[in-house]
């Protein structure tokens, strides 16, 4: 009887090992607002940010990814996976229409959370139709202009949060995370994290020194505010034994905002969020996920917003959406140390207030050359800024060729400029 119970023992035992080894790992993906690459430490950066830095020598750093210049854009663009041209409302609102990425994890049995920056419209049922099960968010009405700092107003699940005449947002939104992740440790779960910082009014953290008036000098407050919250987030998921089973990937929205200006390998640089230059596209990319990553690498190749819905689905075992077409392509193998499948070039439709007769772009890129709808074409590696054109009869064809072909193939699809 004895030997009988023992062998039951080994047997749930062993039960629970492959239960454990079977499970779908935790997905956390964390955007921060206005954030450019020149932001990150590691990445040649002025600023401390000794959290991100430690993800990326324990994970996968990526040099060159990119978002649109413009956060509602580019949060449209990273749900779905798809271009603007495809599915872009308007400013500030969202096509609910849409499937997110949310859905695909979601049904794949994921427990799925949203914490941050909405700014998405759709009132209170917004965040839920987008395919999050939870919510804390701030901007939740299109015409919302409640504080995300000192004093915020936050909605939680239905609600308006109360009682928090003396928190500091971002620390709200990082304990409702926390919670979250809580309650839902012994089930998959998908945490989207789209900060709050750093993004103007640009005001003192909790750690400014007291009697720090606001103002751009507090910018590099709040990058080191937003490197400690993520510190914070990691060391929960050490405290509850999730951490090797998650996958974490940082990444910004746009550029960084204008007023700012920052070091980038010992060189000044002024943010230009809201424009097509690189200042205004390149965005910090960093993949943690202890045992799977590949450890301290950094990868050249090309990552737009487009695909992180498919990295996500390949993490989560989840399909594509059905019907419509999905533009990105997963770099889960290059997280891994792999070659995969490197894109050759990135495109970008950037129309920021579609419905106002605003400016519409176009363009694609490869890691050299930048080739735009009306012809102009940079070498950025030697202009970054997009001062000097390249002449069209420039021996350089074989890129203007490649990258007008991108063009083309969207003109077909959506006419520029319709």
């Amino acid at each position: 009887m004895k030997r009988f119970i023992l062998c039951l023992f080994a047997l749930a035992v062993t039960g629970q090992f492959a239960f454990a080894a079977e499970r779908k790992p935790n997905v956390i993906l964390i955007m921060a607002d206005d954030f450019g690459y020149e932001c990150v430490g590691c990445n040649g950066g002025g600023y401390k940010t000794p959290n991100l830095d430690a993800l990326a020598a324990g994970g996968v750093r990526f040099t060159h990814a990119y978002a649109t210049p413009l956060c509602t854009p580019s949060r449209t663009q990273i749900m779905t996976g798809r271009y603007n041209f495809r599915n872009y409302v308007r400013f500030g609102e969202f096509d609910f229409k849409e499937r997110t990425f949310a859905h695909v994890l979601k049904g794949t049995g994921y427990a799925t959370f949203i914490a941050g920056k909405w700014q998405l419209a759709g009132g209170l049922k917004g965040p839920n139709e987008a395919g999050f099960d939870e919510y804390c968010l701030w901007q939740i009405y299109s015409a919302d202009k409640g504080s995300r700092y000192d004093n915020p107003k936050i909605h939680a699940n239905g609600k308006l949060l109360s009682g928090l005449e003396k928190k500091y947002g971002p620390d709200v939104f990082r304990e409702h995370v926390e919670e979250f992740i809580g309650r839902h440790k012994e089930k998959p779960f998908f945490v989207y994290w789209p900060m709050v910082l750093t993004h103007a009014p640009f005001e003192p953290t909790p750690d400014s020194k007291p009697g720090k008036k606001a103002g751009n000098a507090c910018f590099p407050d709040m990058v080191e505010y937003l490197d400690k919250n993520v510190g914070k987030l990691i060391a929960h998921l050490d405290k509850l034994g999730l951490r090797d089973n998650t996958l974490i990937l940082f990444t910004g929205d746009n550029g960084t905002g204008k007023p700012i200006t920052s070091k980038l390998d010992g060189k000044d640089v002024k943010g230009d969020k809201g424009n097509t230059t690189t200042l205004g596209t390149h965005t910090p990319l960093i993949a943690s996920w202890p045992g799977v990553a590949a450890k301290g690498k950094v990868c050249n190749d090309l990552v737009d917003f487009t695909d992180v819905l498919p990295t996500l689905a390949a993490v989560g075992g989840g399909e594509l959406p059905k019907g419509v077409t999905i533009d990105g392509r997963s770099f889960l193998p290059q997280i891994k140390g792999e070659k995969g499948s490197p894109r050759e070039w990135i495109f970008c439709h950037y129309e920021p207030r579609h419905g106002k007769n605003d400016r519409e772009v176009r363009y694609a890129q490869d890691q050299r050359y930048k080739l735009y709808q009306d012809k102009r074409m940079f070498d950025l590696q030697n202009d970054p800024l997009e001062k000097n054109a390249l002449p069209i009869t420039d021996a350089r064809d074989p890129a203007r060729e490649k990258l007008g072909a991108v063009l083309d193939k969207f003109e077909k699809e959506s006419p520029f400029g319709k």
